[in-house]
C-alpha cells in the first residue's frame, strides 16, 4: 500500500523533477563522481539529492510494477525459497557436522602441514648448506690438491690449481672467512712456489758448476776419439793411395761411419731450469728470471775464468778449459731447449767475453813458457777444446789465432831442445861403424829410417856404414816432425805440409848441419872419425827424403807430390856441402898423418953407400896406414870419395918425397939413397896397384890409376937414377918422361950433388961410364942454372 501511494505521488508530481541524464548515467553504471563534484561546485547539492531521491522512488515504482506482474511466480519462488531454506538449514546442519568432522581431521593434517612446511624450509636450508658445502669442499679439495702438489714438488700443477681456484671458485665462495683466507693465501702460496723453484734453481747452479768440469772432460774425450777416428781414416786413405801409386792390385776399402749424438754422451739435468723458467713464465715474471739466470751464470763464468794461483798453469789448464767447455755446453743446451730463456745476443756476448779472457790467458801463459813440450801439451788440449765447442756452434777462431801466433816460438824452443839432443848424440858418438847383432836392432836403427841398401835381411852381426849417432839423430828428427805436425794440426788455415817442411829444413840446416860443421872443424876428429862423419852425412842426406815422406804422410799429402822435381829439401844441398867439408877435413887429416910418417925421412941416411935392402922404415908405416885407412874408406865411403882420398894421399906422398929432396935438412944425397927411395916408391906403387884393382876403382877410373898419382916422385927418382940425366934438357924427352917435374925443383935437387959427385953415381967401380954420367949431370946443372 505504501508502495502504491508512493507511485501515485510520483505520478501526481510528474517527471518534471527527474533528470533523465542522471537516470541514464545510473542505468548505464557510469561514474557519478563528476556529477556530484559539479553539483557541489555550483552549490546545489540539495537539488542533486532531491533528484536522486526521485530516481529511487521511480525505481521502486518500477520494481513494484514488475513484482505485480510476476506476483505468482514470486509467490511460487518464495515457496520454493522456503523449501530451499529448510533444505539449506538441513544442509547447514549437515555441513556443520561435516565441518566439525573435517576440522577434527584437518587439525592433525594442519599440524602435519606445518611440520611439512617446516621440513620444506629445512630442506631448502639443507640444500643451500649442501651446495655451499660442496662448493667449499671443492675449494678445499683444490687447496688440498695444491698443498699436495707443493709438498711433492709439483709446482706447475699447484699453480694450475691456484689459477683454477682464483678464476672459477673464489668469487662464488659463500663463506666470507674462507674466501678471505684463500684470497690472502694465494699470493703467499705463489711467493712460496717462486722461492722454492728459485731455491732449486740455486741448488742447480751450484751442482752444474761442480759438474761442468766432468761435462767438459767427457765432451773433450769424445772430440779426442773423433780425432783419432779421423786420423785412422786418413791413414787408411793414405795407405790406399800409396798402394794404388805402387800398383798393388788388391786393396780393401772400408768406411766406418759412427754418428754419435753429442747430447747422448753428455748427459746433465736441466729440469730445475725448465721448471723455474716455466713457473716464472706462468706467474708472468719470466723477464725477471731471465735476468736472474743471466747474471748468475755470468758470475759463475767469471769465477771459472780465474786461473789457479796455487797450481802451475801446465797442471791446471786441463780442468780449467774442461770447466769452460762444460759451461758452454750447458749454455748451448739451455739456449736450444729452454724456450727463449737465453737470446742469441746473450749467448754471443757470453762467448765473446770468455773467448777474450781465454785468449789473454793463453797469450800470457805462452809468453812465460820455455819448454816446447809444455806448449804442445797446452796447444793440443786447446785445439780439442776448440773442436769440442765448434760442434756446438761457437766461433773458436780467436783461440786458433793465438795458437797460430805461437808456432814460431814453439819451433824455436823445439829446435833448441833438438839442438841439445843432437849435440849430445854427436858428442857421445865414437864414430865407429855401428854393429847390430839382433834383427830388432836392425829394424829399429836401419829399417825404421830406410837406411838399408837392400830389402833382404842381412846376416848378423851386421856392420852398418854409419855410426850410432845417425839413428839417434834420426829419432830426434822424427820426433821433431811428429811434434811439429801435432802442434800445427787442427789449427788455423795454412798449408800444413809446406810449413812443416820449412821447419824441417830449418832443423836440418841450423841444428844438424851446424852441429856437424862444429864436429868437423872442432879439431877433435881423427881421419877415421872424419871418414865416419862423412859417411854419416851420406846417411843423413838419404834420410832427409825419408823425413820428407814422413811429413807428407802425416800432413795427408800424396807421396807423389814429394817425388816431383825440385820438391826436396834445401838441406840436402847444404848437407852435401858440409860433406865436402868433411871430405876436405878427412884429406887434411890423412895428409897430416902422412906428414907424420914422412917426417921420418929425416932418419934416412942420405949419404949412404949401400941402399937398404927392404926400403926405409917410414914407407912401411905409410903403407900400413894407407891400407888401414883405405880399407875402412872402402867399407863406408862411396867409390868416388874413396878414389879422391886415395889419389890425394898418393899425390901427397909423392909431393912429400919430392919435398924430402928439397928439404934444408938434406944437404946432399947419394945414389944409394936414391935407390933406397926408389925401393920405397916401388913398394908404394905395388900397394897402389893392388888397391886400385881390388877396390873396383879400376872400373870406376880407368884413365888414371893410383900409381899415376905418384908420377912426380917416380919421374924424379927416374931422373936421379938415369945414366943420362942431361936428356931432361931435351924438350921432347922432358915432355914424355919428365912432364910432371918442375925445372926449378929439379935444379935445386940436382944442385945437392955438388960435393962427392963422383960417389953419387958410383955403385961398384969407377969407370968411364960413371964419368960420363957425372958429366951429363954437370951439364944438366949448368943448363938449369942458365935457364933460371
Amino acid at each position: 500500500m505504501n508502495a502504491q501511494q508512493k507511485r501515485r505521488n510520483v505520478d501526481e508530481n510528474g517527471d518534471a523533477g527527474v533528470d533523465f541524464g542522471l537516470v541514464s548515467s545510473i542505468s548505464n553504471g557510469e561514474d557519478l563522481a563528476p556529477i556530484v563534484r559539479h553539483a557541489f561546485e555550483i552549490g546545489k547539492p540539495e537539488s542533486l539529492v532531491h533528484q536522486l531521491k526521485n530516481v529511487v522512488i521511480k525505481k521502486e515504482a518500477e520494481i513494484e510494477d514488475l513484482c505485480k506482474l510476476h506476483y505468482q511466480d514470486f509467490i511460487h519462488a518464495v515457496d520454493e525459497l522456503r523449501g530451499v531454506l529448510v533444505d539449506a538449514d538441513d544442509l547447514k546442519g549437515k555441513l556443520s557436522g561435516e565441518n566439525h568432522r573435517i576440522q577434527d581431521v584437518a587439525n592433525s593434517l594442519l599440524l602435519k602441514l606445518d611440520g611439512l612446511l617446516q621440513m620444506y624450509s629445512i630442506k631448502k636450508n639443507v640444500t643451500m648448506a649442501i651446495r655451499t658445502l660442496k662448493l667449499c669442499i671443492q675449494v678445499l679439495s683444490l687447496c688440498q690438491t695444491c698443498n699436495n702438489h707443493i709438498s711433492t714438488g709439483h709446482f706447475y700443477p699447484a699453480l694450475k690449481s691456484l689459477n683454477l681456484l682464483q678464476r672459477d671458485y673464489i668469487h662464488n665462495i659463500p663463506v666470507k672467512n674462507l674466501k678471505r683466507v684463500i684470497e690472502q693465501s694465494i699470493p703467499q702460496v705463489k711467493l712460496h712456489i717462486e722461492k722454492k723453484v728459485c731455491s732449486e734453481f740455486n741448488d742447480w747452479l751450484v751442482h752444474i758448476r761442480s759438474t761442468a768440469k766432468e761435462i767438459g772432460q767427457l765432451a773433450i774425450a769424445h772430440a779426442t776419439s773423433s780425432r783419432q777416428r779421423d786420423e785412422e781414416m786418413r791413414a787408411r786413405q793414405r795407405e790406399a793411395e800409396e798402394q794404388s801409386r805402387l800398383g798393388v792390385s788388391h786393396c780393401s776399402y772400408s768406411l766406418h761411419l759412427d754418428q754419435i749424438d753429442d747430447d747422448s754422451l753428455v748427459e746433465f739435468d736441466l729440469t730445475p731450469v725448465y721448471r723455474a723458467y716455466h713457473i716464472h713464465t706462468f706467474l708472468g715474471i719470466e723477464d725477471r728470471f731471465r735476468d736472474y739466470y743471466y747474471k748468475n751464470r755470468m758470475m759463475q763464468l767469471n769465477l771459472d775464468l780465474q786461473i789457479s794461483t796455487v797450481q802451475p798453469f801446465l797442471e791446471s789448464h786441463q780442468p780449467f778449459f774442461a770447466q769452460i767447455a762444460g759451461y758452454f755446453i750447458v749454455e748451448d743446451r739451455v739456449y736450444r731447449t729452454a724456450g727463449g730463456l737465453l737470446s742469441d745476443t746473450q749467448v754471443e756476448a757470453i762467448w765473446e767475453s770468455a773467448a777474450a779472457k781465454m785468449t789473454a790467458i793463453l797469450e800470457h801463459q805462452f809468453s812465460r813458457m820455455d819448454t816446447a813440450s809444455h806448449l804442445l801439451l797446452i796447444k793440443d788440449f786447446v785445439t780439442l777444446l776448440g773442436s769440442t765447442l765448434k760442434r756446438y756452434g761457437y766461433r773458436v777462431t780467436p783461440l786458433m789465432e793465438v795458437l797460430d801466433s805461437t808456432r814460431d816460438k814453439y819451433h824455436e824452443l823445439l829446435l833448441a831442445e833438438c839442438r841439445k839432443q843432437v849435440a849430445d848424440s854427436l858428442a857421445n858418438d865414437t864414430y865407429e861403424q855401428m854393429v847390430m847383432r839382433k834383427e830388432y836392432e836392425y829394424n829399429m836403427n836401419v829399417v825404421a829410417f830406410e837406411l838399408q841398401s837392400s830389402d833382404i835381411m842381412p846376416r848378423f852381426p851386421y856392420v852398418a856404414p854409419f855410426s850410432s849417432s845417425v839413428p839417434d839423430v834420426c829419432r830426434v828428427i822424427r820426433s821433431f816432425i811428429e811434434d811439429s805436425v801435432s802442434y800445427l794440426s787442427y789449427g788455423g788455415q795454412m798449408n800444413l805440409y809446406e810449413v812443416v817442411k820449412k821447419y824441417l829444413d830449418k832443423l836440418l840446416i841450423q841444428v844438424l848441419n851446424e852441429a856437424l860443421i862444429d864436429i868437423i872443424h872442432g879439431g877433435t876428429l881423427g881421419a877415421s872419425q872424419a871418414m865416419q862423419v862423412a859417411a854419416n852425412i851420406t846417411a843423413f842426406e838419404h834420410a832427409s827424403d825419408v823425413f820428407l815422406c814422413q811429413v807428407a804422410r802425416l800432413c795427408g799429402v800424396p807421396v807423389r807430390m814429394v817425388e816431383r822435381p825440385n820438391a826436396g829439401l834445401t838441406a840436402k844441398s847444404i848437407l852435401r856441402a858440409s860433406q865436402n867439408g868433411a871430405y876436405n877435413s878427412l884429406l887434411m887429416l890423412v895428409n897430416s898423418k902422412l906428414d907424420e910418417f914422412m917426417q921420418l925421412t929425416t932418419n934416412v941416411n942420405w949419404i949412404t953407400d949401400e941402399p937398404p935392402q927392404n926400403g926405409n922404415e917410414y914407407m912401411n908405416q905409410v903403407i900400413m896406414y894407407l891400407d888401414t885407412t883405405l880399407t875402412m874408406a872402402e867399407q863406408i865411403l862411396p867409390l868416388e870419395t874413396l878414389y879422391t882420398v886415395a889419389t890425394c894421399a898418393m899425390e901427397h906422398i909423392s909431393d912429400s918425397i919430392v919435398n924430402a929432396f928439397l928439404s934444408d935438412t938434406v944437404k946432399k944425397f947419394t945414389v944409394s939413397a936414391v935407390n933406397g927411395i926408389n925401393i920405397d916408391l916401388k913398394l908404394l906403387e905395388i900397394f897402389a896397384d893392388e888397391k886400385f884393382n881390388t877396390t873396383s876403382l879400376s872400373e870406376f877410373k880407368k884413365d888414371r890409376s893410383l900409381r899415376d898419382c905418384l908420377i912426380e916422385a917416380r919421374q924424379l927418382i927416374n931422373l936421379l937414377a938415369s945414366d943420362n940425366p942431361e936428356r931432361y934438357l931435351n924438350a921432347v924427352i922432358r915432355e914424355k918422361d919428365y912432364g910432371a917435374l918442375d925445372y926449378k925443383k929439379v935444379a935445386t935437387i940436382c944442385d945437392k950433388f955438388k960435393e962427392g959427385a963422383e960417389g953419387l953415381f958410383s955403385l961398384t967401380n969407377r969407370n968411364n961410364k960413371q964419368t960420363a954420367r957425372k958429366k951429363s949431370l954437370d951439364l944438366l946443372k949448368k943448363r938449369l942454372k942458365e935457364y933460371n
